[in-house]
């Protein structure tokens, strides 16, 4: 019995109403198409290019509006990391979404999905807890990343970890 080598299929949110760092960001180039680190690529290029990190990893699936497809084929071009691009029919449209690119995928890979206006500093860190979820997620588990945060926020929720599982934490309350 040869074990199946597992291909993650990352899937990168480009969504944004360009509204959280006006004037530098708006509607018409929200932030994740900008430069905000000034390293040279935008948030979503940093983004896909985190991922050449991984091991059997496809081609990323962006999905974003109707109005960014070119910024994404774009900037995704321009890294060499141009995939799919799903355009989303509506905002906030995200379930639906995510449910087309598991349609996409093959039914044994495990989706990877990204926000593509993160900032992930460690990339040897993400790299590790990818590799540490992998085991859960074969299992069938679902699994979220969270941060530990030095400050209250009104605007964001946190994720309230249950019990100890393997190397991580069931999810007790998303709050």
């Amino acid at each position: 019995h040869v074990k199946r080598i597992v291909m993650i299929f990352p899937v990168i949110l480009c969504g944004g109403s360009g509204s959280r760092l006006w004037p530098l960001s708006r509607a018409s180039y929200p932030k994740q198409f900008i430069d905000l680190l000034a390293d040279g690529h935008s948030m979503l290029q940093s983004t896909a290019l985190r991922l050449k990190s991984l091991d059997d990893v496809a081609a990323p699936l962006a999905i974003c509006n109707h109005e960014n497809r070119f910024f994404v084929a774009e900037q995704m071009r321009q890294i060499d990391r141009l995939g799919s691009i799903i355009l989303e029919p509506a905002s906030r449209n995200t379930a639906p979404a995510l449910a087309l690119a598991a349609l996409l995928s093959d039914k044994d890979d495990l989706l990877l999905v990204l926000a593509a206006d993160h900032v992930i500093e460690n990339n040897e860190s993400f790299v590790n807890s990818l590799n540490e979820a992998v085991p859960l997620a074969e299992l069938g588990n679902l699994v979220t990343f969270g941060i530990i945060t030095n400050t209250p926020h009104t605007e964001y929720g946190y994720i309230k970890k249950g019990k100890k599982v393997g190397v991580g934490f069931d999810v007790s309350q998303f709050v």
